[in-house]
């Protein structure tokens, strides 16, 4: 039951965004017939799956949502700013609903159900009254009644055609009496009387029935239990009832929504109550019959044709049910190649992909130790073969940044309503993918940015007006792939951030003191400090000064980085910096002394020597661009000797260049991430560890900090020559 509970939570989830996104789509001004169906349909299988699963909270609650989109799909009622946000608070309920069947709560507390009897109140404008409509529908007046030029048919009524047989008189049945039966259901708004049948006066049997009838029917009733009425002449009539034409699209989104079984045509216009068993086993005893009369010579004819030729329902239903038939048979396909995976599931392959790739780089080294030719290129072969088995490991983690994009919609409609402005939020690159892992912890720190642009950046309709800007805000999302990382930004057109004041207000908090020399960047990059806020009045969105230091803590947690850029009355960038993955990378090894490091390879430019060693600068001129250089040894205090021959890797992260100085270059290497332990954690310049094929561990570098350590120095060098430095050509190598 767990399991069952658990594949219903995902789903359910997953129907409440789609419900979500439809709701900020009618919102925002789509009227798609497509868009309400598609909302509504995404309730129906929440209340269905939950009426499966015996979550009857969900399923009660939900049905009032159903309720009112019924009523919106079939334009009873208009879309409004009101009822969109009492389906959207609707939407809040079901998830916490959900939270407490993951938790093993069926049953909702006092607090939670009054909230959702809050909820249902809230929509209870938009229900309608059941009775008056009931009343209205019984004094339908016949001017009211108007025929349908396309069908023959009344509108908004059933239509039952029947042609008692012969013999029914002879049997004791009134045709007259199933009529007056009939009425128990419905009224009857129309009725003509067919004498096509009829004989002339002296060839007439008065034993013989020759009459029928094509009636227009008013009723909520079922199509079965119309024809139930009719079930004692059944076999002596020849019935059809069609369905009123206001119901043939609820007969679609009927089929539509369909459990997603193996179904043939027939069984699936039965199950949506376009058709009775009676009328399905008719054709298929007409289609055998056929099939046999025309033997081998032509093929057997098509059940949905015969339907249609006995008007047991519209071409529109086959054609619908034809649909979902071949919908159905090719998800079915699809799913015999499509799993669920638990995600610890994952994890662990990927553990033990890593462990493969360390066992078979040990493997490797052996065989080029032994001189043997024929075990060395095994091995060159199963290095390969594990590389693809890493990669296609790692793909399996890989999602679309997208679903996490998708959420900040909601944000960005309630947000702009709680502040009293207009926000636009565009998003780009949710194509973009990168591994779950860092999905799943990047939501946060994203929504602290994202909420900070809306309150702090976007400025008020008034100050935008004043300004000469739209009235309307634009905060962008922007997701892309850059040297072996994703950039995500958070872009928008607001004021920006006032640097005179970021920095009176950090002297004022004793962050910096009243004569430090700052650059703008500097100057900025104050707000990720602890407790930095430069908002007077606190807010339910912000001014506590506690989220910029928690996004700069969350991303540096995942090996990224947080930058800013403003400017004044044009707005502000964030941009994030991850790697694609927390596991596996391709990394440059590289030696310093008797110690090993690697270098992420995507970040990896170009390899050159410093030939001078004794130039005691931390620059070389590298093709006339300044190339700022750390030196390992002496970063980490390497002991021993410094060698004749240097190496420089120069390596590039976020548009940076700078050279990271080595002993050695060892060449490529597969490296399997092992996080540092906590005595080392924030250690500057190292990412992480990783196991060699000899079984000595080799630390991996970190990239950014190295790069920001160059670029600060060299900053700080040009600030103290007047923001001029000349590169001297000699001693400079290129």
């Amino acid at each position: 039951m767990d399991e069952i509970l658990n594949v219903f939570s995902v789903e359910a989830r997953e129907q409440l965004e789609a419900m979500e996104a439809g709701l900020l789509q009618l919102e925002e001004g789509d009227r798609d017939p497509e868009t309400i169906n598609g909302v509504f349909r995404a309730a129906h299988t929440i209340k269905g799956g939950a009426g499966v699963v015996e979550i009857h909270s969900v399923e009660k609650f939900t049905h009032v949502l159903e309720n009112v989109l019924d009523r919106l799909r079939n334009g009873e009622i208009e879309v409004n700013g009101d009822m969109i946000s009492a389906l959207l608070l609707g939407c809040d309920h079901i998830g916490t609903l959900l939270d407490m069947v993951a938790s093993g709560q069926t049953e909702p507390d006092d607090d939670v159900r009054r909230a959702g009897d809050d909820i249902a109140e809230q929509l209870r404008p938009f229900l309608g009254a059941k009775a008056a409509e009931a009343a209205k529908n019984v004094t339908v007046s016949d001017a009211d009644v108007q025929r349908s030029d396309r069908e023959g048919r009344i509108n908004d009524c059933w239509h039952i055609s029947i042609r008692f047989g012969r013999n029914v008189l002879k049997n004791g049945m009134d045709p007259l009496a199933f009529l007056r039966y009939l009425l128990n259901l419905g009224e009857i708004a129309h009725i003509t009387t067919l004498t096509d049948a009829m004989p002339e006066a002296d060839a007439m049997d008065p034993e013989l029935c020759y009459l029928g009838f094509e009636i227009a029917f008013r009723s909520h009733a079922s199509k079965a239990a119309i024809e139930h009425v009719f079930e004692f002449c059944r076999d002596e009539c020849d019935l059809h009832i069609l369905p009123p034409d206001s119901k043939l699209e609820e007969y679609l989104l009927l089929i539509d929504a369909l459990p997603e079984e193996t179904m043939r045509l027939g069984e699936i216009l039965v199950k949506s109550g376009a058709l009775t068993r009676e009328e399905l086993d008719a054709g298929l005893r007409r289609q055998s019959g056929e099939a046999v009369g025309a033997g081998d010579t032509a093929a057997a004819p098509q059940l949905g044709n015969i339907l249609i030729q006995q008007q047991s329902v519209q071409p529109e239903l086959v054609e619908a049910a034809a649909t979902k038939q071949k919908a159905v048979s090719e998800k079915k396909a699809a799913e015999s190649s499509l799993i669920r995976v638990h995600a610890d599931k994952l994890d662990q392959l990927i553990d033990l992909v890593g462990e493969l790739v360390i066992a078979g780089a040990s493997a490797n080294l052996l065989a080029k130790k032994s001189g043997e030719a024929s075990l060395a290129e095994a091995t060159s072969v199963l290095s390969r073969l594990v590389e693809s088995i890493r990669d296609s490991a790692l793909q399996l983690r890989m999602v679309q940044i997208g679903e996490t994009f998708n959420r900040f919609h909601r944000v960005a409609r309630d947000v702009s309503r709680e502040l009293s402005k207009e926000i636009e939020l565009v998003i780009n690159g949710a194509e973009t993918e990168l591994d779950k892992s860092v999905v799943e912890k990047i939501g946060d720190p994203l929504m602290h940015l994202v909420r900070n642009a809306m309150d702090h950046g976007i400025e008020s309709p008034a100050a935008r007006a004043a300004a000469g800007k739209p009235t309307a805000g634009r905060v962008e999302l922007n997701a892309f792939h850059d040297s072996g990382s994703i950039v995500i930004e958070v872009v928008d057109d607001g004021g920006g951030l006032n640097k005179d004041r970021i920095q009176a207000k950090a002297i004022e908090k004793g962050i910096i003191q009243e004569g430090d020399t700052l650059s703008d960047q500097e100057v900025v990059n104050l707000i990720f400090e602890a407790g930095f806020s430069t908002v007077e009045k606190v807010t339910n969105l912000s001014g506590r000064g506690v989220g910029m230091d928690v996004v700069r803590k969350n991303i540096a947690a995942l090996r990224g980085s947080v930058d800013v850029k403003t400017e004044m009355g044009a707005g502000s960038r964030f941009t994030i910096r991850l790697p694609l993955t927390l596991a596996i990378i391709d990394g440059f090894l590289t030696g310093v002394g008797k110690a090993s490091y690697v270098i992420p390879l995507d970040m990896v430019v170009e390899c050159i020597e410093l030939a001078d060693t004794s130039v005691e600068r931390d620059y070389i001129n590298l093709r006339g661009e300044v190339l700022p250089f750390v030196r390992l040894r002496e970063l980490f205090e390497v002991p021993g000797k410094q060698p004749a021959r240097e190496n420089i890797v120069v390596v590039q992260y976020a548009g940076q260049k700078a050279g990271i100085v080595v002993d050695q270059l060892l060449g490529e290497f597969q490296t399997v991430i092992k996080p540092l332990g906590t005595l080392f954690r924030n250690m500057r310049g190292i990412g992480g560890s990783t196991i060699l094929g000899t079984g000595e561990v080799a630390l991996i570098l970190d990239v950014q900090a190295l790069v920001s350590q160059c670029a600060a120095a060299e900053e700080q060098q040009a600030h103290s020559s007047h923001g001029v430095r000349r590169i001297e050509s000699h001693g400079a190598t290129a």
